[in-house]
């Protein structure tokens, strides 16, 4: 059973790796066009404030190395990203996500390392830091949900990177095994909701991926813009 938790922990490493780099076509854009677009970086903040908490999970947790490992090249991957997001982002966008960012992976993360490292001990250490890691994996799995629902508004897949989408399903899918295989519910809750999350990512592409949806959202706001005044006169 160790051998077959530990082949499934590297499988499971490897498919998180693809994760953390699935958005670098979107950023590749981003930096080409020298402009965020509508992307969001709430996925990409709750992302490493999640793998900053897995990597102190798997650190304190004995046998956990393969938790921490992934976890801590997701910590430099994300990083990048939220350098990248700021660098490029309209001046409103980037103040909301510096301050968001500050807020949730800096001081929420270092308020709560600092109370589990200092004001608790052994397994009850390990059961805080598993449930905060639960609750914020669950964040970050549902942190797409606002770009499903502009898929399912604009009828277009354009904001919703479809690699990003399909190794949350793949990543899901192989923690929660590897999660049964080593009784860790900690783990393993998060990813099979991550894992259902994905599978609806995966839907709505099936449903919405037709370009000809994309040209006809393009012309209806075309055709909406001519209708409009050049001068709009405030109430």
């Amino acid at each position: 059973m160790e051998a077959l938790s530990f082949f499934i922990g590297i499988i499971g490493n490897i498919i998180s790796v693809l994760v953390f780099l699935s958005p670098v076509k979107t950023f590749w854009r981003i930096v080409k066009n020298r402009s965020t677009e509508e992307f969001e970086s709430l996925p990409y903040i709750c992302t490493l404030l999640n793998s900053s908490l897995w990597t102190y999970y798997g650190i304190t947790k004995p046998d956990s190395y393969l938790v921490a490992t992934v976890n801590g090249f997701g910590v430099v991957v994300e990083t990048i990203y939220i350098i990248l997001f700021l660098a490029f982002a309209p001046p409103c966008k980037r103040a909301k996500t510096a301050i968001v960012a500050a807020i949730l992976d800096v001081g929420f993360l270092v308020a709560a390392i600092s109370v589990a490292y200092f004001l608790l001990q052994g397994d009850m250490r390990i059961n805080v830091t598993g449930f905060m890691c639960s609750g914020l994996n669950i964040i970050m799995y549902g942190s797409p949900l606002a770009a499903m629902k502009s898929v399912v508004t604009m009828k277009s897949v354009e904001y919703m990177p479809f690699l990003l989408s399909f190794f949350l399903f793949l990543n899901g899918g192989i923690w929660t095994f590897y999660a049964c295989l080593v009784h860790d519910w900690f783990l393993g809750v998060p990813n099979a909701i991550g894992f259902v999350l994905g599978m609806a990512q995966l839907v709505l592409y099936a449903i919405y991926r037709n370009p000809k949806a994309t040209k006809q959202l393009a012309a209806d706001l075309e055709d909406g813009r001519q209708r409009e005044p050049l001068l709009s006169v405030p109430e």
